[in-house]
């Protein structure tokens, strides 16, 4: 399926103008409605955007879409927090917000580009993402209560 204005009934468009974000509707989307960020506070949501890429997707000026990318834009990027208003879903959004981080200037040559999905593997697979080949190589240190 090819997304754009007519699978989505408006004019659809990225932004990575932080102007353009709505951090209400991301705090909320995030802390809310998302199942990896339930209770996520605020002031942790808007550090988090302000020191990463941001992606909004913007439907006729309205915020139904975010993803952000946690970058040094030089070896590695993290695309994280993607997520698509519950309205909007089934219609490309993802997708089109996918297109635009792979496609950014500023992420382009880098030696890895990583995500985690529980239910998305078939969308990100379309942009080059595949399964990791050596999972036992990577570690993680998770936060404590307090680093949330």
């Amino acid at each position: 399926m090819t997304a754009g204005p007519d699978n989505l009934q408006g004019d659809l468009r990225i932004s990575t103008d932080p102007a353009d974000f709505d951090l209400n509707w991301i705090a909320t989307a995030l802390s809310e409605r998302s199942h990896w960020a339930l209770g996520r506070g605020r002031d942790v949501v808007e550090r988090s955007v302000a020191n990463s890429l941001g992606f909004a997707a913007l439907l006729d000026g309205r915020q139904v879409g975010f993803a952000r990318v946690v970058t040094d834009q030089a070896t590695f990027a993290w695309i994280c927090d993607v997520f698509v208003d519950e309205s909007a879903r089934g219609r490309g959004v993802g997708k089109l917000l996918t297109a635009a981080i792979v496609a950014d200037p500023r992420l382009q040559g880098l030696k890895r580009m990583m995500l985690a999905t529980t239910d998305a593997h078939g969308l990100y697979a379309q942009f080059g993402f595949e399964r990791l080949a050596r999972p036992d190589q990577w570690m993680v240190r998770m936060a404590l209560p307090k680093d949330r």
